[in-house]
């Protein structure tokens, strides 16, 4: 009989105590940068293609100006948004994300998927909706109640 494995990836070893530290450090950097508010949506978006402000506006409704040109003018301080002024009257500013940005792409559709299977679809709202509890995912997975729980 042989052995089946998951197609999930598989954690690897933990690095060496002294190398946790760098690690954690990168891994921390790339999830504060795309994790905060309005950033991932923003290169959800520009994955699509070059947009100018006032596309990235009205696709996201629930976004002000001033959040929007922060966020952008961040993305673009960390090389993942490339911002183009045009020569041309009257001057035109479109968003593009750089190789490193377009890096972003599996990670991303990843995050998007586990959203489809794991978050329920909120209509109108920017709230996320509150995590499921322990009980409700054990439930999901197929392992059945937990010990202390009623069946």
């Amino acid at each position: 009989m042989s052995e089946r494995r998951s197609s999930a990836a598989q954690p690897g070893p933990l690095p060496h105590p002294a190398d946790r530290r760098a690690v954690c450090a990168r891994f921390h950097r790339a999830v504060e940068l795309v994790g905060r508010r309005w950033s991932g949506a923003i290169v959800h978006l520009l994955l699509q293609g070059p947009a100018r402000f006032s596309v990235l506006r009205t696709s996201l409704p629930d976004i002000t100006d001033r959040m929007l040109s922060e966020r952008l003018r961040e993305l673009e301080s960390a090389g993942i948004v490339l911002r183009a002024v045009s020569a041309d009257a009257p001057v035109r500013v479109t968003y593009a994300l750089t190789l490193q940005g377009q890096e972003l792409a599996p990670a991303l559709a990843e995050l998007s998927a586990w959203a489809h299977r794991w978050l329920p679809e909120s209509a109108g709202s920017t709230v996320p909706p509150a995590p499921k509890s322990a009980a409700m995912d054990r439930q999901a997975s197929g392992l059945g109640p937990t010990p202390a729980e009623p069946p």
